[in-house]
C-alpha cells in the first residue's frame, strides 16, 4: 500500500473519531466541543460572530476550581468535582446563578460560561459555573447528581461567599439548558437528589434560565429527528427511545411540572429542534399559574450564547428576568 493512501486513511480515522482521551486525572473527556471549534461550524453562515473573550471586571472577584464534592472508588478512582465562584466585590448578600455549560451531554468545560459569569456577577450576582461528568465518563442521570450536589455545598458555604439563600437560579445552555431545567423542575424530589458530596440540606431552586435546552424528548420536533445508536442523547441517556422510553420521559422537565414548580425564562436560537415541546411548557406553567418568558435570539445559530453580536442580548434577557424574579 503506498504511503499517500496510508496517511489519507490515517486522517480519515482521525477526523471520524469523537476527540475522547484519559487525561493524567484518569477519567476520559470529550475536548471537541470549544468556543473556537463551534465557531468554525458557524462562521461561513454568520460572518459577523465574534468569540466574547474572559475578562474579569475589575468589581468582581474570581475563585478558581473549589472541589464541591470529591467521588470515591469510581470506574477512574477517586474524583474530584470542581466549581468556580465570581462574585461582587461589594458587602452584601447577593442572589446566586448556577451555570451548566454545554456540549451534547458529552463534552464542553464550565470554562465556556465565564464571559457569562462575568457580566452576570458586574451586575450584582454571584455567578457559578459548575463541572458535572460528561457521557464519556457517567451516564444519565449522574450528571443530575452532580449538579444538585453543587448546589447543596453551594448553599453550605453561602456565608463565604455572600450568597442569600432564599433566592438560588440555575441556568444551562443547550445540554447545559436541559439539564439546568430538569434540576429546576425536580425541586424536592429525592430520586435526584443523589448521595454526592454534602447531603444534608436542600438542593431547591428559585428560578430556571433555559438557553436552547429542550425540555420534552419526547416531543415530535425531538423524537421525530433521525438517530443512530450513538446519537449524544442516546449514548447519554443508555439507549434510544425505543430502548430506554421511560427513561427518555423521566429526562423530560415538561412532565416534572406542577402548582410548586419555579419561574422560568427561555432564550432560544433560530433553530427549532433545540426547544421541541416549549410550547407546551409553558402552556402548562401557565395552566399551574407559574411564571415564564420567551425571547427569541433572531438570525441566531444554536451556540449563540458565545458569540457578540448575540452575547449582550442574552445577558439581558437572564439578568432582567432574574431582577424581576428576586424583586430587587
Amino acid at each position: 500500500m503506498q504511503k499517500s493512501t496510508i496517511r489519507m486513511m490515517l486522517v480519515a480515522w482521525c477526523v471520524s473519531i469523537i476527540h475522547t482521551c484519559v487525561f493524567a486525572d484518569s477519567f476520559p473527556r470529550d475536548t471537541s466541543y470549544t468556543p473556537t471549534q463551534a465557531w468554525k461550524n458557524i462562521c461561513r453562515n454568520y460572518p459577523n460572530a465574534k468569540i466574547v473573550p474572559s475578562v474579569v471586571p475589575s468589581n468582581v472577584e474570581a475563585k478558581f476550581n473549589l472541589v464541591y464534592a470529591t467521588l470515591k472508588n469510581t470506574p477512574y478512582g477517586d474524583r474530584n468535582l470542581h466549581l468556580d465562584i465570581f462574585k461582587p466585590k461589594k458587602e452584601g448578600r447577593f442572589p446566586a446563578l448556577v451555570m451548566i455549560h454545554g456540549g451534547a451531554w458529552r463534552s464542553g468545560n464550565k470554562t465556556m460560561e465565564h464571559p457569562m459569569a462575568e457580566s452576570v456577577a458586574a451586575k450584582g450576582y454571584v455567578a457559578i459555573p459548575v463541572e458535572y461528568r460528561l457521557s464519556p465518563e457517567a451516564l444519565y442521570p449522574q450528571a443530575v447528581y452532580d449538579i444538585k450536589a453543587a448546589i447543596r455545598w453551594i448553599k453550605t458555604n453561602a456565608e463565604k461567599y455572600s450568597i442569600d439563600t432564599t433566592r438560588i437560579a440555575i441556568e444551562g445552555n443547550s445540554a447545559g439548558g436541559q439539564l439546568a431545567t430538569l434540576v429546576g423542575m425536580t425541586n424536592g424530589i429525592t430520586q435526584f437528589e443523589g448521595v454526592e458530596g454534602i447531603t444534608m440540606g436542600t438542593s431547591n431552586v428559585q428560578a430556571v434560565v433555559d438557553i436552547d435546552g429542550i425540555p420534552d424528548f419526547l416531543a415530535p420536533g425531538s423524537l421525530n429527528l433521525v438517530r443512530q445508536s450513538d446519537s449524544p442523547d442516546c449514548v447519554w441517556l443508555g439507549g434510544c427511545y425505543t430502548e430506554k422510553p421511560d427513561t427518555w420521559k423521566e429526562a423530560s422537565s415538561i412532565f416534572w411540572v406542577d402548582k410548586h414548580s419555579v419561574p422560568i425564562v427561555f432564550i432560544t436560537s433560530s433553530q427549532p429542534r433545540f426547544t421541541a415541546g416549549m410550547s407546551e411548557m409553558i402552556d402548562l406553567l401557565k395552566q399551574n399559574g407559574v411564571y415564564s418568558e420567551l425571547h427569541n435570539i433572531e438570525n441566531s445559530p444554536h451556540t449563540f450564547w458565545l458569540y457578540s453580536p448575540w452575547f449582550s442580548s442574552t445577558v439581558d434577557y437572564m439578568v432582567s428576568f432574574l431582577d424581576k424574579v428576586f424583586k430587587h
